[in-house]
C-alpha cells in the first residue's frame, strides 16, 4: 500500500491534517482558493470601474468604445467571484494546467463567464464582447499585490486578531480577579520581593495589548500601476485619462487598502514586513506567557484540572501533563520561524521584478496557521488551571528572607531622616539573611535591636511575606483593554 494513492489525499502538514479543525477559518482567506477568488473580485471591480467611471465621471466609460454596464450586468459580474465554487475551482485549475499561469487562469475563467452571461442576461447584454476589458492595462503584479493585501487583511482582521484578543481579554479578567492574591515572585529562580498573580498576568495583558494596538492600526498597501509602476501602458492606450486618480479610488475606495503611489513592477510589501514582525513579536509574548505557566504549573503555583477519560502519561497514571502549553510554546516558534523569513526577504527584489516573493507569500497562510494553532492551545491551557493558593501561600511562608528588602529601605529612610544606628543597612540586613533559614521571630528581633522610631517598627513587624506586595493589586487593574 502507497498512501500516497489513498483518497482522499492524506494531508503532508499537520495544519491540514491532524489539526485542520483548528486552522480552517484560516482557508477562508489564505487558501489558494481563497487568493483565486480575490484575484476574480480584482479583476471584476477593475473592468466595472473602467466601464462606469468613477465619482464625479460615474456612468462614463474611461475606455472609448466601452458603453457603461447596465445595473443587470454589474449584479451578474458581481456573483462571478461569489459563485467561485468546487465546480470553479476545477475549471481555473485546468486552465493553470494549460497556461502554467495562475492569473491567466483566472482571466480565462472570466472570459468563459462573460460568454455564459448570455444564459442570464439575454443576447442584448455586450459581456461576452468584454473580454478585452479583462485586465486591461494590467501586469499580474497588480491583480496579485491587490489579492494578497485583501487576503491578509481579512484573515488577521477576521480569525487571527479574535483570537489574540480572547487570550488578552481572559488575561485581563484573571488580573482582576487575582489582583490581591499574592505570589512569590523569581527573579534569577530566587525567592525575591512578593508580587500578586493578578499583577503577573496584567503585565502579560499590557504587553499583548500595545502589539495589538499596533496591528490593528496597520495599514495594508496596495497598487495597480502597470509593467514597472508607470502606468505606461495605460498612458499610451488612454492619454486622457488621469490614471494616478484612477489607481488611488481603486485602491482606496474599491479594494479597501491604502494606495502606494511609487512602486517597481510589484508592490514593495513593506507593510507585510510590519504585520508579520509585530505578529512574531506578539507571537514571542504569547511564548513568554506559555513558558512561565507551564513553570508555575511545575512549582505548584497553579494546578491543573483534570479531563475525564484523558491520559497523561502512557506509564505514569498519577501525572496531567501540560501538553496545552507545550503545543504553544512549539508552533509559537514554528510561526516565528516562518514570519521572520518572511518579514525579512519580501522587503528585496531584484531591481524591478523577481518571482522569489511569489513563493515565499504561499506561506502565509502556514505561518498564521501555526500562531493560530498555538492561540487556540494555549486559550485551552488558561481555562484548565487554577491557583493552587495553599502552595502559594506555603511558599510565602517559607521564604521570610524576602522581607529583607523592605526592612534595609526603611533603614535608608530613617538614616537619611537623621535616626542614629542606622549606618550600613545593606550589609547589615545582608549578614542576618544570606544563607540563613529566617523566621518571623528572626525578623522582629533584628527590628527590636535597631532604633526605629515606634511607627516604622510596628509598619516592619506588620509586615508578612503575603502582605509585602506594594501597589501591586492597583497595578493589576491598570487600564489594559
Amino acid at each position: 500500500m502507497q498512501l500516497t494513492n489513498i483518497t482522499p489525499p492524506i494531508a503532508l502538514s499537520p495544519l491540514d491534517g491532524r489539526y485542520h479543525s483548528q486552522t480552517a477559518p484560516l482557508v477562508e482567506f489564505l487558501s489558494e482558493p481563497a487568493l483565486n477568488h480575490e484575484r476574480i473580485v480584482v479583476e471584476i471591480e477593475w473592468m466595472i470601474m473602467l466601464a462606469n467611471g468613477y465619482g464625479e465621471h460615474r456612468g462614463q466609460s474611461l475606455i472609448d468604445g466601452v458603453r457603461p454596464l447596465s445595473d443587470a450586468e454589474i449584479s451578474y459580474l458581481h456573483a462571478i467571484p461569489k459563485d467561485f465554487g468546487s465546480e470553479g475551482i476545477a475549471r481555473h485549475a485546468a486552465y493553470e494546467a494549460q497556461t502554467h499561469h495562475d492569473v491567466k487562469a483566472v482571466e480565462y475563467y472570466i472570459d468563459d463567464k462573460l460568454d455564459e452571461g448570455i444564459e442570464r442576461l439575454g443576447r442584448d447584454t455586450e459581456l461576452p464582447h468584454l473580454k478585452t476589458l479583462v485586465h486591461f492595462a494590467c501586469t499580474s503584479e497588480d491583480i496579485n499585490n491587490l489579492s494578497i493585501a485583501r487576503c491578509v487583511k481579512h484573515a488577521v482582521e477576521q480569525v487571527w486578531l479574535p483570537g489574540v484578543r480572547q487570550v488578552n481579554d481572559y488575561l485581563c479578567d484573571k488580573a482582576e480577579e487575582f489582583k490581591d492574591l499574592p505570589m512569590l515572585a523569581l527573579t534569577h529562580g530566587q525567592p525575591a520581593t512578593p508580587t500578586t498573580l493578578g499583577k503577573e498576568l496584567a503585565v502579560f495583558a499590557y504587553r499583548l495589548n500595545r502589539q495589538l494596538d499596533h496591528i490593528e492600526h496597520q495599514e495594508y498597501l496596495g497598487k495597480i500601476n502597470g509593467a514597472t509602476g508607470t502606468f505606461g501602458a495605460h498612458t499610451v492606450a488612454c492619454p486622457d485619462v488621469d490614471w494616478l486618480k484612477v489607481s488611488r479610488v481603486f485602491v482606496t475606495e474599491r479594494m479597501g487598502l491604502t494606495w502606494n503611489p511609487l512602486t517597481t513592477q510589484i508592490e514593495s510589501h513593506d507593510w507585510q514586513a510590519e504585520l508579520y514582525g509585530a505578529i512574531s513579536h506578539t507571537n514571542r509574548i504569547l511564548h513568554n506567557l506559555s513558558v512561565d505557566m507551564w513553570m508555575y504549573i511545575s512549582r505548584g503555583v497553579f494546578a491543573q484540572v483534570p479531563v475525564k477519560g484523558a491520559t497523561g502519561s502512557s506509564t505514569m497514571p498519577h501525572k496531567v501533563n501540560p501538553i496545552r502549553f507545550e503545543n504553544a510554546e512549539a508552533n509559537l516558534e514554528l510561526s516565528c520561524a516562518l514570519l521572520d523569513t518572511l518579514a525579512s526577504t519580501l522587503v528585496e527584489s531584484r531591481w524591478q521584478r523577481d518571482l522569489t516573493d511569489s513563493t515565499t507569500q504561499r506561506n502565509i497562510g502556514s505561518a498564521l496557521g501555526y500562531s493560530l494553532l498555538a492561540i487556540n492551545n494555549l486559550l485551552a491551557g488558561l481555562k484548565s488551571v487554577h491557583p493552587n493558593e495553599q502552595a502559594m501561600q506555603e511558599e510565602l511562608d517559607e521564604n521570610w528572607e524576602v522581607l529583607g528588602e523592605p526592612i534595609q529601605t526603611a533603614m535608608r529612610a530613617q538614616e537619611l531622616a537623621g535616626r542614629p544606628g542606622m549606618g550600613r543597612p545593606y550589609e547589615k540586613v545582608k549578614e542576618l539573611m544570606r544563607g540563613h533559614s529566617i523566621s518571623k521571630k528572626d525578623i522582629e528581633r533584628f527590628i527590636d535591636d535597631l532604633d526605629f522610631d515606634e511607627a516604622t517598627a510596628a509598619r516592619l513587624k506588620a509586615l508578612t511575606p503575603a502582605t509585602y506586595i506594594g501597589q501591586a493589586g492597583m497595578l493589576a487593574e491598570f487600564d489594559r483593554r
